[in-house]
């Protein structure tokens, strides 16, 4: 039997911006899944820093034929909210990204997961920026409920990892050099938390 495959879409909390490969969330995840003896190959990731929903999308579009995938990973949005897009634009985005991470599934909701975007306004980057840190969080709960309220409406399971990031996220050893993405250690919380909670 053929071994697993995980297809990963996102921006650079996926790509894992300032980390090495075998940090990335879903490198980690696939080791996790290894570790309780999955046979899962190594990750498929399209996902670049700075992309947003729509930046995703055309990425998609000039991707080699995907195909069909054992699962399917969606982290995307903060690119969107960063740059002041408005909450109808993100889920029109984000619903039809969603639609076609089921159709790389063979339409599984199962087989897809989505997890939710990270705060941060708490990060050293956000502190320093000189942008109100209690606006972002509130627009990114916005966008969060956004990305729940479809995700659950397709029957795809969706993961809170937004409360790991407030709760750690102004921590040094979670965070890359550039005091804003996540480090290896941040998302090796994340992964611990996904195991633990996929059904």
């Amino acid at each position: 039997m053929p071994a697993l495959r995980l297809l990963a879409l996102g921006d650079s909390y996926t790509i894992g911006e300032g980390v090495v490969e075998a940090g990335r969330w879903p490198a980690q995840f696939c080791a996790a899944l290894r570790a309780l003896e999955v046979d899962i190959a190594e990750p498929r990731i399209i996902a670049r820093t700075g992309w947003t929903t729509d930046e995703l999308s055309a990425a998609i579009d000039v991707a080699e034929p995907l195909g069909e995938w054992d699962m399917v990973s969606l982290l995307v949005g903060v690119n969107d909210q960063y740059r002041d897009r408005d909450l109808d634009h993100y889920r029109r985005e984000f619903s039809a990204l969603l639609d076609r991470a089921l159709g790389f599934a063979g339409g599984g909701g199962d087989r897809v997961f989505v997890l939710s975007i990270p705060d941060w306004g708490v990060t050293p980057f956000g502190q320093a920026c000189g942008r109100d840190t209690v606006q972002i969080a509130r627009e990114i709960d916005g966008y969060n409920a956004v990305n729940h309220e479809i995700s659950l409406h397709r029957g795809v399971f969706w993961l809170d990892i937004t409360d790991i990031t407030r709760a750690f996220g102004a921590r040094p050893e979670m965070l890359a050099a550039d005091g804003l993405h996540p480090s290896a250690a941040m998302y090796a919380a994340w992964v611990e938390k996904l195991i633990d909670s996929l059904p």
